[in-house]
């Protein structure tokens, strides 16, 4: 067995927390993939839950007919050809949660208690058998408080608006000085929600990708796993 063979038999979870636009999704799936990991995206569970709200008319700011909701709502994230795939009751949503309405609405839905709870569960559960990279915004804080690698992912404002610019097309597409106002409005929301706020764990590794591409800050969460599982040798 070779000594990168040796490192992966010691598995463990990876939180990986940041905020909107600062690449997790990406750096989470990619990562879990070289590790030979499980990826669960967190974020995508919110999104599923807010378009469900949406399809049912329930604003953000209905908690009791949230938690009503969401009580009978099958959330699933499997592999996929492309990435991994999302099916709320069976069915595919993994574009439409990808929509605007979606996005400007989720951020509202996830601070409600009875949501975050009832997901938060499911997450844990998820990663009871180790082997996980996880990300979304309260991971190494609230979901795996004890998850052996946390890293917290940021980037300028308007570095990230200009990402999802760059995502955005035909229909969907909007000036980049607003999506820089969105994405600022949306970390202040996170902030200081209530439950859960976004906020780096203290044994979180900061890793500032606004500078970087893709690759180089998986290559750094790659070095930084390495390290974690020669540690735990």
């Amino acid at each position: 067995m070779s000594k990168d063979e040796r490192l992966c038999s010691v598995r463990m979870n990876v939180a990986i927390d940041g905020p909107a636009g600062a690449g997790k999704s990406t750096v989470a799936r990619k990562v879990a993939e070289q590790l030979g990991y499980i990826y669960i995206d967190t974020g995508a569970m919110y999104r599923a839950v807010t378009l469900a709200a949406n399809r049912s008319g329930i604003n953000p700011d209905e908690p009791d007919r949230l938690g009503t909701l969401i009580s009978g709502l099958d959330i699933r994230l499997e592999p996929g050809v492309t990435g991994q795939t999302v099916l709320l009751n069976g069915e595919d949503v993994t574009d439409e949660i990808r929509t605007r309405e979606v996005t400007l609405r989720v951020s509202q839905v996830a601070s409600h208690e009875v949501v975050r709870a009832k997901l938060v569960d499911l997450q844990r559960k998820l990663a009871s058998a180790k082997g996980i990279v996880m990300d979304g915004r309260d991971i190494g804080t609230h979901v795996l408080p004890d998850a052996e690698l946390k890293v917290f992912l940021t980037a300028s404002v308007k570095t990230r608006a200009l990402r999802r610019f760059q995502e955005l097309k035909g229909d969907q597409q909007v000036p980049l000085m607003q999506l820089e106002q969105e994405i600022a409005e949306r970390d202040r929301s996170d902030e200081q929600r209530v439950h859960a706020p976004l906020v780096r764990a203290k044994d979180a590794v900061v890793v500032d990708s606004t500078e970087m591409t893709i690759d180089q800050v998986v290559e750094v969460i790659i070095d930084l796993s390495r390290t974690k599982t020669a540690e735990a040798k």
